[in-house]
């Protein structure tokens, strides 16, 4: 495994998501400057999130039969100059068609970047992906404190900066990434020796299992639904039923975001050691009893002492999400790294609606209660999984 190659794929990822992390942040700014109401700003994130996430299958499918390198400066690039764009626009649909095309920016980056993180990190393929995906975390983290920053002592043209970021990032990829992925190939070559047989009819001797990989599909979407889930009615349920502060329960989804970091390191390592479906099983069955003492909680102070372990439970095992799905489809890595970085994520975000609508009904607390149902049927779907037949 080639860190030094990993660690400026996880930079890249960051420059990547960083424009998708700023979005929420700067839309605030577009209502103060471009009157926009809250229809038109939820068309926003409708435009740079949900679209976005049902296409990088596609990519994912060009990046398998036309090996296209240049997708991930190209992303990037796109990814950059669409969100600048915004802050030099004032027609609602030139902003929403840059918004598109940023979201669009980062569906072509995803699938071949973590292509070729699957094919340089050798048998460590665990700890590479973990290494990656905090480059995501760290975007998305980063993205809201510049945009505020920057809007607030520039105006929009502050978005400008993230044009900035696209073009240098973009052409360090043009630049390196050829050099990245010959040494892929030589991991390739290496890997195939043991055979006898040239890399590349070795690399064609891999098989897709796709019953294994619709089973993994369906247990991501349920993961989908509960971190969204959480994401949106946990600080909800500290505030209206344990009556936090607003700013103590809101800091609850910054404690498991920043947890998140350490738990998506310690999963890919830990994955690779135990092995992926362990790691699934474990982080998804502890989820359980998790959510239980979260809906049974006293007060806020006991919610804090839980969101270290939650983190740990939710996070540790992206990384295996990701390389059990290309390992199950051997054939059709990128494919494979679309649906599961992408696609299925994306369910969450169609299915918060209806949670809602069900608090409102029901209250927040019940809505709660069935997220911890759906982390029941989550867990019991990773029993239904098996370690992918050449990493046994």
């Amino acid at each position: 495994m080639q860190k030094k190659y990993l660690y400026f794929m996880a930079a890249a990822h960051l420059c990547c998501d960083i424009s998708s992390g700023a979005l929420p942040a700067i839309l605030p700014f577009f209502v103060t400057y471009y009157g926009l109401d809250y229809t038109a700003v939820a068309g926003l994130m409708f435009a740079s999130s949900f679209l976005s996430s049902f296409i990088q299958p596609l990519f994912g499918y060009l990046a398998d039969r036309y090996s296209c390198h240049w997708f991930m400066g190209f992303g990037v690039l796109l990814t950059g100059l669409s969100l600048a764009a915004t802050g030099f626009m004032t027609d609602y649909w030139a902003i929403f068609a840059a918004v598109t095309l940023m979201g669009i920016g980062g569906s072509i980056f995803h699938p071949e970047a973590a292509r070729l993180v699957n094919r340089i990190s050798g048998h460590r393929r665990g700890e590479g992906m973990s290494i990656f995906s905090v480059g995501g975390n760290g975007g998305f983290g980063l993205g809201p404190l510049l945009a505020v920053a920057l809007l607030t002592s520039l105006g929009v043209q502050g978005t400008a900066f993230f044009g900035i970021v696209g073009v240098c990032m973009g052409a360090a990829l043009f630049y390196l990434v050829p050099k990245i992925a010959r040494q892929a190939e030589r991991h390739l070559e290496d890997a195939a020796a043991g055979t006898g047989e040239p890399a590349v009819h070795a690399d064609r001797q891999a098989q897709n299992d796709w019953p294994a990989f619709l089973r993994l599909t369906l247990v991501i979407i349920t993961r989908s639904v509960i971190f969204c889930g959480i994401s949106s009615f946990l600080p909800l349920y500290c505030i209206h039923e344990l009556h936090a502060s607003t700013a103590l329960g809101s800091s609850t989804l910054s404690v498991l975001s920043l947890a998140g970091i350490a738990a998506t390191l310690i999963g890919g390592r830990l994955a690779d050691r135990w092995g992926y479906v362990k790691v699934l099983k474990y982080g998804c069955v502890f989820l359980v009893p998790l959510l239980i003492l979260v809906v049974n909680a006293p007060n806020v102070w006991f919610i804090y002492a839980l969101l270290l372990p939650m983190s740990l439970a939710m996070q540790g095992p992206y990384a295996a999400f990701v390389v059990l799905g290309q390992s199950y489809l051997a054939r059709s890595v990128g494919f494979a790294s679309g649906v599961t970085l992408g696609l299925s994520f994306s369910v969450g975000g169609i299915v918060v609606p209806s949670l809602g609508l069900y608090a409102d009904a029901h209250g927040i607390a019940a809505v709660m209660t069935l997220i911890a149902v759906v982390a029941v049927v989550c867990a019991a779907g990773t029993f239904f999984l098996s370690e992918p037949k050449k990493d046994k």
